[in-house]
């Protein structure tokens, strides 16, 4: 039961600003849902029976919010600081939709009932009116609610006809609220699917967003493939059905990587790890081949793919740059921590600085999710107290340019070098050198060593600083023993 002290003062004292002048002021669509499900609306909405410029003279300060009435009613007072903008949408009936996604004509004035037909599912056309706390709920949306099951109001598919986007919310809604989609619903999406193209990809990108930080993604992803929805937002996925993997996996690629995701969403793992772990093996199918030696299938490469790819599909879904370039770092270097007697500090010391030191720890994260998805038993402890000692102590030494104990400056003052190419690439052989033996980042050896540098040819140059070396290391130490005890690892 919805009681008035449960919504916040600044939207009970709108209300009342409409219900004083005259008009009618409900709370609608997923606010009350929520209040019915005893969850907190991150966001409140009125409809009242006033037209835009009726609501607009009855507040200090508003603004239009849209083509279709929505009046911004802006919170300037000390009371629930957080809610800045409260919108309110006048009663409306719309026309055609030619584009799939929007009305050709809107229509002010009309019922509250008739306001309600208009909306998408039967759990979001319920209306409160803060007065006098009565519930208006033509479709029964409350026993829909009681029951878990997400239904459209009214003729399903004119529902999605109207507006494609609706079939991705459905799916979201859905896989958010672990509520089932009623039947006729189901089989509307999966008629009217093909729509979705039509949509901008920015909007299916927000519903695909929540889908995958909601605590069920792999239940959201399988709605997506069996309404035929999977192939408009992320056909790349499809791909990966019936691709069988070898002997350490018992799922195809495509389970495999709804499984790994889904153990990111069990970990509560932030999104960019959610989304690595959906695709860091995006690359198999394209990589798949069958290994006479072993008698298994093998996929050579398949991350260095997988990153062109991630990189790809990103790009088609306008994810913003620094996403993408979290989430394609994740995908290229996600075997780095597969085999355990194979790495080495210098080796680590090369992953951070590829990764980034801020996300060091989600590929450790990343590996995790990706052994659990597989189906096989759980990585061992001792590997990853192993890794993550490793970790900690290569962070102590220099991984990039920056923490050279020299910097450019230093070595054209010393040298008589002038700035360009060739000083860039003496920097970073300096630092190759550094990434196996950190001892040598002292002032005294650098000098002495890019003096030598310098006298080699671009080709000699860029071989060293970019090819790099054959990486080995040595762990000795006390420092190291203190960090491998500290970890329990021998």
């Amino acid at each position: 039961m919805i009681v008035r002290s449960d919504v916040p003062a600044v939207v009970q004292k709108i209300a009342d600003t409409l219900e004083n002048a005259g008009f009618e002021a409900y709370l609608v669509g997923g606010c009350v849902r929520d209040l019915i499900l005893g969850k907190k609306p991150k966001d409140w909405d009125l409809t009242t029976n006033a037209k835009p410029e009726e609501i607009e003279k009855l507040f200090p300060e508003t603004y239009l919010n849209n083509d279709f009435g929505t009046v911004g009613v802006v919170n300037d007072g000390e009371e629930d600081a957080a809610l800045k903008v409260v919108e309110v949408t006048p009663y409306r009936s719309e026309g055609t939709y030619s584009d799939a996604r929007r009305p050709d004509t809107v229509t002010f004035g009309i019922s509250l009932e008739e306001d309600l037909k208009r909306r998408d599912f039967t759990v979001n056309a319920i209306a409160y009116r803060i007065s006098n706390e009565r519930l208006v709920d033509p479709f029964s949306g409350q026993k829909d609610i009681k029951d878990t099951r997400l239904k459209a109001v009214g003729d399903a598919s004119e529902r999605f006809a109207e507006d494609a986007l609706r079939m991705m919310r459905a799916v979201r809604l859905a896989t958010e609220l672990t509520f089932t989609i009623d039947g006729e619903t189901m089989a509307a999406i999966a008629e009217n699917s093909a729509n979705l193209s039509r949509i901008s990809k920015e909007r299916i990108r927000d519903e695909f967003v929540r889908i995958v930080n909601s605590n069920e993604p792999m239940r959201g992803i399988v709605f997506l493939e069996r309404l035929g929805l999977l192939k408009h937002v992320l056909p790349e996925l499809l791909d990966g059905i019936g691709v069988e993997q070898n002997q350490a996996h018992s799922f195809d690629v495509y389970e495999h990587l709804l499984r790994t995701l889904q153990h990111a969403a069990d970990k509560n793992y932030p999104f960019h790890v959610r989304l690595a772990a959906l695709l860091h093996d995006i690359g198999k199918p394209a990589s798949r081949r069958w290994g006479d030696a072993k008698k298994d299938w093998t996929f050579h490469g398949h991350e260095v793919i997988g990153a062109r790819m991630a990189r790809k599909i990103l790009k088609d879904l306008r994810f913003s740059r620094e996403t993408s370039d979290v989430v394609v770092r994740l995908v290229r270097w996600h075997m780095f921590f597969s085999d355990p007697d194979q790495v080495t500090l210098s080796a680590v010391r090369r992953t951070i600085r590829n990764v980034e030191p801020d996300y060091i720890e989600d590929l450790l994260n990343l590996r995790k999710c990706d052994r659990i998805g597989s189906g096989r038993p759980k990585e061992q402890p001792f590997r990853f107290r192993k890794y993550q000692s490793m970790v900690e102590e290569a962070l102590r030494d220099p991984i990039s340019v920056q923490m050279l104990a020299i910097d450019g400056t230093h070595i054209i003052k010393t040298t008589g070098e002038t700035p360009g190419p060739r000083l860039g690439l003496a920097l970073h052989a300096l630092l190759e050198e550094v990434l196996d033996d950190p001892s040598k980042n002292t002032i005294a050896y650098l000098e002495k060593r890019s003096s030598e540098l310098l006298k080699l040819s671009d080709e000699e140059l860029k071989t060293l600083g970019e090819a790099g070396k054959e990486r080995r290391e040595e762990e000795e130490g006390a420092a190291v023993k203190e960090l491998r005890k500290k970890h329990h690892v021998v």
